[in-house]
């Protein structure tokens, strides 16, 4: 696992500037919101999560590689501890974290990001069958011998392209559906001039049903518009409220809302002119000590996956209703 990455160094300065008994207390505390908690089969901590409705479960990456399915039956909706199951987990990516996911329900199969988070000289994407786990294919997106790139988020648009970010280059790459790597997106808005809003670069994405990509830079908190009809123009959404630092994982509640994980919880943005301004609506505090990293909907309600799982033997994860 990438002890020492960004991420991780982001993690382990927040748990050592709260008191043990601080967190105790925050544990113990009554939820607001409804939360699906449930126990991990391996490390401490979960990059991203993404329901599946066609099969009642979320899908979970490993920070330290892997995938993992956590079902949510009927029956058992509240109050009740979840287990997660690994469906996942390849010999032949052991190192890499596992990061970014899409449910491409269409084509029943899910994307997922994999890459070293600590040397960033591996990124690639996968796709597996959501029914057998097989894998359909694996794409390596870079090597040690290009530039350093961090591959993280990625979603899918209509005819089963994946786009995936770049968090350290400041890129994205389109993955066409056989698993082809087709082009390159770039374009200088993607990097801002001071040094230290390049540390972390592009990071959650969402394909639009208007046909283009809505994609955050996490350290300058600028939210971008990737028009696809248009040559994949790239424009800086003009966002009231902004910018969005730290954003991280995104998802579209609706046409018009977009959830933002991250800084530390969550944010609901709204555009009522195709994106090309926003505004920021509310915010949501969640379990702040543990770290929001992704969003997803389910059954309408935007829920927050937190990265940190607390408890030995068996860690205790959360994903959290953000009511705003």
């Amino acid at each position: 696992m990438a002890l020492f990455s960004l991420k991780s160094l982001a993690v382990l300065l927040l748990l050592t500037a709260i008191p043990i008994g601080v967190i105790v207390s925050l544990e113990r505390a009554q939820p607001s919101t409804h939360v699906y908690n449930y126990h991990g089969t391996g490390g401490w901590l979960r990059e991203c999560a993404k329901w599946d409705p066609s099969n009642r479960r979320f899908i979970v990456s490993f920070f330290e590689g892997g995938v993992g399915e956590v079902r949510v039956p009927e029956e058992a909706e509240k109050g009740v501890m979840l287990q997660e199951v690994t469906v996942a987990m390849e010999v032949s990516l052991a190192g890499n974290s596992s990061l970014g996911i899409s449910v491409d329900a269409q084509r029943n199969r899910v994307l997922v990001v994999h890459a070293d988070v600590l040397g960033n000289r591996y990124s690639a994407l996968a796709a597996y069958d959501l029914s057998t786990w097989q894998r359909l294919f694996l794409t390596q997106l870079s090597g040690p011998s290009d530039e350093k790139s961090f591959a993280d988020d990625v979603d899918v648009d209509a005819e089963g392209n994946a786009y995936v970010t770049d968090a350290k280059a400041g890129k994205i790459w389109k993955v066409g559906v056989e698993g082809n790597l087709i082009s390159i997106i770039r374009n200088p808005l993607f990097t801002p001039k001071e040094w230290y809003k390049k540390l972390v670069a592009l990071n959650g994405i969402v394909y639009h049903p208007d046909g283009f990509l809505i994609v955050i830079h996490t350290f300058s908190g600028n939210l971008f518009k990737v028009d696809l009809s248009k040559g994949e123009e790239v424009k800086v959404i003009k966002v009231a409220g902004g910018p969005l630092y730290f954003g991280d994982g995104l998802a579209l509640l609706s046409p018009t809302k977009l959830v933002v994980a991250g800084n530390p919880s969550g944010r609901l943005v709204e555009s009522t002119d195709g994106w090309e301004t926003a505004s920021v609506l509310a915010k949501f505090s969640g379990p702040m000590h543990r770290l929001a990293t992704s969003a997803t909907v389910k059954d309408g309600k935007p829920y927050l996956s937190h990265m940190i799982g607390i408890g030995y033997p068996k860690k205790k994860f959360a994903i959290v209703e953000a009511v705003f």
